[in-house]
């Protein structure tokens, strides 16, 4: 009888738990209003920026929105501009590495 209530106990806390360990997507979709106007071609207002932070994931369509400067070199590094600015990040995460 103790070990059904030990595994009931232990089940229970596993589910508990899961949610706490799960990791956080940082991979974040554009505000609708936001992705109207990058899909109209019109430029991205200021705050935009905030995400050219080292380590922060460039959202996918500001992404697009850039121009290459630089391909894809050895360690799958690229060199994009996005309205003046100048980013290089992983091609495959989107991870922001250094802006220039």
């Amino acid at each position: 009888m103790k070990i059904k209530h030990i595994i009931t106990l232990l089940v229970l806390a596993g589910l508990i738990a899961g949610p706490v360990y799960a990791k956080k997507d940082k991979d974040q979709q554009l505000p609708p209003g936001l992705q109207k106007k990058v899909e109209r071609g019109q430029s991205l207002p200021p705050g935009w920026q905030k995400k050219l932070a080292k380590g922060e994931v460039l959202d996918k369509e500001i992404y697009q929105h850039g121009q290459v400067v630089v391909p894809v070199d050895k360690r799958g590094l690229i060199t994009i501009r996005i309205e003046g600015k100048l980013v290089k990040l992983y091609e495959a995460t989107r991870e922001v590495v250094e802006v220039l």
